[in-house]
Parts: structure tokens; C-alpha cells; sequence
């Protein structure tokens, strides 16, 4: 299988009126996403803000789980928050690849109409494939700018229930625990399970 990364992306981002914004950084997401992250055996998880006191913040919530008194306390949390990157811009995250050329970018929107999308299927079977490592994108607030998700290699369909709700904006740690499930879950027991 082919490396897999995940970048939590704080900016640019959306809010509701689809304006372009930066959102903070909150706990929750590092200790759930990274907890996913180590789960289906990704190599990293990038947070991407653009401001100083967010990154020093969330590099004293690692440091306080990786190797301060948090990890004495309970040493489960160490592994998965030591996958954290935090970077100030994407372009960093990209950077520790080789640059933009050097990784496939895949991203990710609740919204519809974001131009041709990826099934799961086919995204599984093209991380099983050779190529360049793959980083999933994840947008907080409202979504991923436009910019990026026209700027990526492979934009995956969005989720959806089957029933109608009417209501579709789940929280960024759902969503990035349900498509890692998708992309490199174990499909074994759902052949059992028909």
C-alpha cells in the first residue's frame, strides 16, 4: 500500500457564508484525528495553521501527551499524538514530501457539485497501487477553499446517509474516521457479513 498522511487544514478554510477564514485549532480534533490516524496506520497527520500561537498550542498539547506528564498518566496517548506535524501552510506539509510535485493530494467535501469525484472503491484500489504518497486533506469550519479542492489530484465523494435527513455537516474527526474506515478499513467481514 501506498504511504498515507492526513493534514488537518485550518486555513483556508470556509465559513457558512462561504467566505475564506482561519479557524482555531481544537483539542478534540488533534487527539481523535491522530487516534484515527494511528488506528489505519498512517505515517503522519499535519496540522496546518498559519498562526503562531494556534501551532505553539498545539505543539504543548503534544509535547504534554508525548512527553510530559500525560504520558506518565496515560501512556496510550503518546503514539498516536506523536504522529503530529504542525506546520504554518500546506506548502510545508507538501515540503516534508520534496515539494507539491512529490506527494498526491486528495481531498474531501461535504458540499455537491465540486466537480467529478472518486468512489471509495476506486480510491481503495488506487491506494494499493504504485505512486507517490498520498496526503488526504481534511477542511475545518465549512469545508476546504475551492482553490484547494481544484488544486487536488483526487477529490473523494462526499458521505452520505441513506436516509434524508436534510442535515449533512458532520464534525471533521466523524468525517476523517469514516472515509480512513472506507479507504483502508478491513473489508473482510463485510463479505462475511452478506
Amino acid at each position: 500500500m501506498r504511504r498515507l498522511c492526513l493534514a488537518l487544514v485550518h486555513y483556508p478554510v470556509l465559513d457558512r457564508g462561504g467566505s475564506v477564514i482561519t479557524t482555531a485549532i481544537t483539542n478534540l480534533d488533534l487527539h481523535d484525528m491522530a487516534r484515527s490516524a494511528l488506528t489505519y496506520g498512517l505515517s503522519d497527520m499535519f496540522v496546518v495553521h498559519p498562526v503562531t500561537a494556534q501551532r505553539q498550542l498545539a505543539e504543548k498539547v503534544k509535547d504534554h501527551w508525548v512527553n510530559g506528564s500525560g504520558k506518565r498518566r496515560i501512556p496510550d496517548r503518546a503514539p498516536p499524538l506523536g504522529l503530529l506535524r504542525v506546520v504554518g501552510s500546506l506548502q510545508e506539509a507538501f515540503d516534508a514530501f520534496g515539494g507539491r510535485a512529490s506527494v498526491e493530494v486528495w481531498t474531501t467535501s461535504a458540499r455537491g457539485g465540486c466537480g467529478n469525484s472518486s468512489s471509495y472503491e476506486q480510491a481503495r484500489g488506487r491506494l494499493c497501487g504504485d505512486g507517490l504518497p498520498v496526503m488526504l486533506l481534511f477542511g475545518t469550519g465549512w469545508g476546504l477553499d475551492s482553490g484547494v479542492i481544484g488544486d487536488s489530484d483526487v477529490l473523494l465523494a462526499p458521505i452520505r446517509s441513506s436516509v434524508c435527513t436534510g442535515f449533512n455537516h458532520l464534525s471533521v474527526r466523524a468525517a476523517c474516521a469514516i472515509i480512513l474506515d472506507r479507504l483502508v478499513g478491513d473489508r473482510s467481514s463485510d463479505a462475511r457479513a452478506l
